[in-house]
């Protein structure tokens, strides 16, 4: 069993904001003949379908984004599934409008439904799809214009980014999460790597206190 988890709050006030993107991303999915109905269970709304033979939950929490992680504990202990085998699509303000992110493990970056999961199911390590918002600049308040709804203008990009980040799913449903992975970050630039140093260059350069990264929401 695989389990897909669209991202958003439920409800009209909130249907087609930028928050609810992964809903969009599911509901995308949701349409095709082979999916069934939604009913409610595991605090949210669910559709069962199947990719190259395995079972697969669509799934669209009932609960506020902040809340999200109570609906897939409730999944993953009913069906015993693997973090591997959950995709968890998301809106993202840190990459461009219609910018595809997919990665296999990761931090939650600030988003609160990832943060709820992580908490929920006690590991990062579940592959994550965020899809870009563009950013609100500097004189939007992050909570508005992340409940606002796209611009008409702005629309065909997010149309089509969803459609994208469907055929991504499927793909990974189907063949795992380095081929979707290749499929959603296409085009993604990756910097260079580093040429190997002469061991006494090497010896010049050496840091003196640990260098660390981290993840960007």
């Amino acid at each position: 069993m695989k389990l897909v988890i669209g991202l958003g709050n439920p409800g009209p006030k909130y249907a087609g904001t930028r928050h609810n993107v992964g809903f969009d991303v599911v509901d995308y999915l949701a349409v095709a003949p082979s999916v069934g109905s939604w009913r409610s269970r595991f605090q949210a709304v669910v559709a069962e379908t199947a990719e190259n033979g395995e079972p697969v939950l669509l799934m669209k929490p009932d609960t506020f984004m902040n809340l999200s992680g109570r609906a897939v504990r409730q999944a993953v202990d009913f069906y015993k599934i693997a973090p591997a085998d959950l995709l968890v699509i998301c809106d993202d303000l840190a990459l461009p409008l219609g910018k595809l992110r997919l990665r296999a493990t990761g931090s939650h970056g600030g988003q609160n439904g990832l943060r709820s999961i992580q908490e929920t199911i006690g590991s990062p390590d579940y592959p994550r799809l965020r899809v870009g918002i563009g950013s609100p600049g500097e004189h939007w308040d992050a909570a508005d214009y992340v409940l606002g709804r796209f611009k008409s203008a702005e629309r065909a990009a997010v149309d089509e980014a969803v459609a994208k980040a469907g055929r991504a799913v499927l793909t990974w449903a189907a063949r795992g999460i380095d081929a979707a992975m290749n499929q959603a970050n296409s085009g993604e630039q990756r910097p260079p790597k580093p040429k190997p140093e002469k061991k006494a260059d090497a010896e010049k350069t050496k840091p003196t206190t640990d260098e660390t990264t981290t993840e960007k929401p």
